[in-house]
């Protein structure tokens, strides 16, 4: 019996095979588990088209053995076999898939989930074995074949004995080191649970010997008069896949109360998802996909632990737990199952090829779910808000995130709260807007209660006008790119010309100016460098003063940034401007002050500089000095 060499490869290749291809260990039995679904994929092709074959679709079976002692790991299948020469082509090559070249020759109609395209996975066994055995006897062959290699000195292929059709792959686990432990491979609840998470799709059903018992009387009393019990341990033969997965079950076949608890299970959510999206896509490519939009934000959703993406398989195997590129990132709270055939796999079958198949999917699913949040809105508002309340500042992140590129997928999915005490879309607002009123009016603070109460809103709540109360830390990022919406403009109430006054409002506000500039010009002498401008205010009603900005950056922009690690006095820092309402009491007793004491003048600019931060929610830089500043008027 002479040992062959490998073929058209050395051992560099062979290292690469079983050291870098695959990120995991444990992708072993995923492989071998999916080249024997492939097998009988192909045997029941030959049952479908010779009828003389003896068997049926109901007789094949894949099984997974442990034999602790011997440290073997056996995976059985009553697929199509091999002959000498097919393991001659098919293990002594690497890199030659006789399963992509079935699959490629097959019938577009015929019955065949095959997976294999590379035809490397074999080797994967070679990363927790020190040997392996292949024994397989082939559809229509009278003689059994045995191939055997210990990995990269070559492998022997003799004749062996086999008593029906099908192939066992004996894998002799390597012995334990300092750095692995692959004794754990010999534990039938660790093989179980690869199945359960690689393979529990697989079509074909995985049986394993699953150990269980029971306590049961002796039929005997012991001391006391109770009856006697003992344990029985008892051994059942026992399916542990679940084969047809819920995702490729028809809708009449599966409730969506079925799918719910199927999702609460599948990604550990207590809650149910607010919505259920299923997909049956046939034609370039094809696919099955169910989408689940959770109603809760998890606990690390906003952190840099939070691992988003959707489940991929391809026929039933588990390609990759989280894809995190088939979805865009504003919507990467949607988890999920996408199923396909078609998709392009890399030589591992642990990552995708980014091709067009694959955006084609995404591109889809992305419309499906933009469809069904919409359909929610509207529908079902109450429970759109339930989903918003924790999602709302995600679908903001997500038109900031790409500079503003996405705002036409995600301006009609958002929700504000108003001035008015009512929560309003852009296109709700846009719809109930008086006649006359020609811009989006917002605020932004921290909190809708404070929001409420600025007084920049008072002119603009007076003509009738309803703001929208903008308190998430990403609101003032976002609207610099949402810009507009149905051609209104959105107007910061803080910031912005609001567009209200009359040609004689606006005459009369320029007098005031020129009337009031000496106040103007000792007060931007008093704060100096602490503000970039003083004005008499266009917006005041009822209070005497208000912080404000110039420019891009606001003040709840400059306190996002001031709270970040590292942040320092080099950091992005607002124009502040002040403003005074003219009209106040407070104005007036300046306005005497500074001719008659410049230097309490002084003090009552700050105080009133002061209370303006106060109110803008800005940090007094030195709030005991502020303190003793106020008293020391009295």
């Amino acid at each position: 019996m002479a040992k062959k060499q490998f073929k058209a490869e050395t051992k560099r290749l062979m290292d690469l095979m079983v050291n870098s291809i695959y990120t995991h260990k444990e992708i072993f039995l995923r492989e071998i588990v999916s080249n024997a679904s492939d097998a009988i994929d192909k045997m029941n092709y030959h049952v479908m088209t010779d009828p003389s074959s003896g068997m049926s679709r109901d007789d094949f079976r894949i099984d997974i053995s442990v034999d602790e002692e011997a440290r073997t790991i056996t995976v059985s299948d009553n697929g199509v076999g091999m002959t000498a020469k097919d393991m001659e082509k098919n293990l002594g090559m690497i890199a030659y898939s006789d399963s992509f070249d079935f699959k490629n020759n097959l019938d577009e109609n015929a019955d065949s989930k095959v997976i294999g395209q590379f035809g490397v996975g074999f080797y994967s066994a070679f990363m927790v074995s020190d040997k392996v055995t292949v024994a397989s006897k082939a559809y229509g062959d009278e003689e059994a074949s045995v191939w055997e290699s210990k990995g990269t000195d070559g492998y022997t292929i003799t004749k062996g004995e086999r008593d029906s059709v099908g192939t066992d792959v004996t894998m002799h686990i390597k012995e334990d080191t300092d750095d692995e432990k692959y004794s754990e491979f010999l534990s039938v609840n660790r093989l179980k649970g690869l199945v359960t998470n690689y393979s529990n799709y697989i079509r074909w059903p995985i049986y394993m010997n699953i150990e269980s018992g029971e306590w049961k009387d002796t039929g005997e009393v012991d001391e006391k008069g109770e009856p006697k019990r003992e344990y029985i341990t008892v051994i059942e033969n026992k399916v542990i896949n679940s084969m047809i997965p819920i995702w490729q079950k028809g809708k009449d076949e599966v409730s969506d109360e079925e799918c719910i608890e199927f999702y609460k299970q599948t990604f550990y959510d207590f809650e149910d998802p607010v919505s259920v999206v299923r997909v049956d896509a046939e034609g370039l490519t094809s696919y099955k996909a169910m989408l689940f939009i959770p109603k809760k934000a998890p606990y690390d959703f906003y952190t840099r632990d939070f691992q988003p993406g959707l489940q991929l398989y391809s026929s039933g195997v588990l390609i990759m737990d989280k894809c995190a590129d088939l979805l865009p990132y504003y919507f990467r709270f949607v988890r999920g199952i996408v199923d396909s055939p078609d998709f392009s796999l890399n030589i591992s079958r642990e990552v995708l090829q980014h091709d067009r198949q694959l955006k084609s999917i995404g591109s889809n699913l992305t419309k499906k779910i933009k469809s069904e949040l919409e359909r929610l809105m509207k529908e079902e508002p109450e429970t759109y808000r339930e989903f918003y309340k924790g999602f709302g500042p995600q679908l903001k992140y997500g038109i900031v995130d790409n500079y503003g590129m996405d705002k036409d997928t995600l301006q009609n999915l958002l929700l504000f709260e108003t001035a008015e005490g009512k929560t309003k879309s852009l296109a709700e607002y846009v719809e109930n807007m008086p006649e006359g009123q020609e811009k989006i009016y917002y605020i932004v603070s921290d909190s809708v209660e404070r929001a409420k109460n600025l007084p920049q809103i008072e002119p603009v709540l007076e003509k009738g006008y309803d703001v929208l109360l903008m308190t998430d830390e990403v609101d003032p990022f976002m609207v610099n790119f949402l810009n507009k919406y149905d051609e209104k403009p959105l107007c910061n109430v803080s910031t912005d010309d609001l567009g209200i006054e009359s040609e004689e409002e606006k005459k009369e506000a320029e007098e005031k100016d020129e009337k009031f500039k000496d106040v103007v010009d000792f007060v931007k002498e008093t704060l100096g460098n602490d503000v970039e401008e003083v004005r008499i205010s266009r917006k005041l009603k009822k209070h005497a003063v208000f912080l404000t900005t110039k420019g891009n950056i606001t003040l709840e922009m400059e306190k996002y940034f001031m709270e970040m690690p590292g942040a320092g006095e080099e950091n992005v820092k607002a124009s502040k401007v002040l403003e005074l309402n003219s009209e106040h009491p407070a104005f007036r007793s300046l306005e005497e002050m500074i001719k008659s004491d410049k230097e309490k003048a002084a003090k009552m600019v700050k105080i009133m500089y002061g209370q303006a931060s106060i109110m803008a929610n800005v940090p007094l830089e030195d709030p005991i000095a502020y303190s003793d500043l106020v008293l020391s008027m009295f």
